[in-house]
């Protein structure tokens, strides 16, 4: 591990101004990044402990949606009557993740900043990697990846963003406050990631320095009606292979509104417009279900490796949103 300066934030203020440095990184619950520390993959010149900051509220907000603190930890989030009541999608994407142990100390927004585990970015002795040495190619290309993605990837990378959170939050349109010198700005969670194109080193479109404050919920038709399945290797602390967040807004039998937002199939969330579109009029069935599934999975570009997860993603779709229309 590479030596860095160690600065614990007294406020906001004082964490922007220390994080101004070049090569400066915040540190919340630590779960990815001292990991990643520890692996050589990320080299911070400074890490900024932002845990005293006052970060961590759980707040209704006067439009009938909900503000999560950045330093909410994923269990108090899960574990939130809001959340439970209004976003159940949300809660089940986070309990589906990880260990009950990381979940304590995994921050929200940790959870959204976190890395891909593709195994080529986090050990460097298995091959190159274009998001951890930009320029040096892609060794998944050419070797193991059954994981990686099937949409939006290029030929600098194929990796796949871990997240679960990240794919409840996307169906749930939330938006990202964010705080830097510059001022404050929000951006829409569909407009907070990037895919990799040419430069796949850049993950999201946060600014150097900027630090999340909160996340937003807004209220949602959609958000009762709704599933999260996540389909992987081995049910406990295992990636997913694919998972799906769906929600249905159903008005006098009929699908008023819908979300469909897959995860584990690109460098970011992957919501189908034309595949809720296909939903929208019509009574919850089977038959509808597997248009909008099929819709939702058009497009798909899989590697030798990871054909599987078209046909998978398909039947998660369905699953889901079978299960979102039964109601809990």
């Amino acid at each position: 591990m590479k030596a860095f300066e160690f600065h614990r934030a007294r406020s906001i203020d004082d964490a922007l101004g220390c994080a101004a440095q070049p090569g400066a990184q915040y540190l919340a619950g630590g779960t990815n990044l001292v990991d990643l520390m520890k692996c050589d993959v990320e080299r911070p010149s400074a890490v900024v402990d932002i845990n005293r900051l006052d970060l961590s509220d759980i707040e209704a907000t006067p439009t009938g949606g909900v503000m999560i603190g950045a330093l909410a930890t994923n269990t108090a989030v899960a574990n939130h009557p809001l959340i439970r009541r209004k976003y159940p999608v949300l809660a089940q994407a986070i309990l589906s993740g990880a260990t009950t142990q990381i979940r304590n100390r995994a921050t929200a927004a940790g959870n959204l900043m976190q890395r891909t585990r593709c195994r080529y970015f986090m050990d460097p002795a298995l091959g190159a990697c274009n998001k951890r040495h930009p320029g040096s190619g892609c060794a998944a290309l050419a070797e193991h990846h059954r994981e990686h993605a099937v949409f939006g990837a290029s030929r600098s990378c194929v990796a796949v963003h871990p997240s679960d959170m990240a794919v409840a939050l996307t169906s749930l349109d939330a938006t990202i406050h964010l705080r830097g010198l510059g001022g404050v700005r929000t951006v829409r969670i569909g407009e907070f990631f990037r895919l990799p194109a040419e430069r796949p080193d850049i993950d999201n479109t946060v600014r150097p320095g900027e630090l999340i404050t909160g996340i937003e919920l807004p209220a949602s038709g959609t958000s009762h009606a709704s599933w999260y399945l996540k389909l992987r290797d081995r049910h406990s602390y295992a990636f997913a292979l694919v998972s799906v967040a769906v929600g249905l807004d159903i008005r006098d039998g009929v699908i008023a509104d819908a979300t469909i937002v897959l995860g584990a199939v690109a460098a970011a969330p992957w919501r189908v417009p034309a595949a809720e579109d296909l939903l929208h009029g019509n009574p919850p069935g089977r038959s509808v279900f597997e248009a909008a599934a099929s819709a939702a999975l058009t497009g798909a570009q899989p590697l030798p490796h990871n054909g599987f997860k078209v046909d998978l993603g398909m039947h998660a779709v369905v699953r889901a949103l079978t299960l979102a229309a039964e109601g809990p």
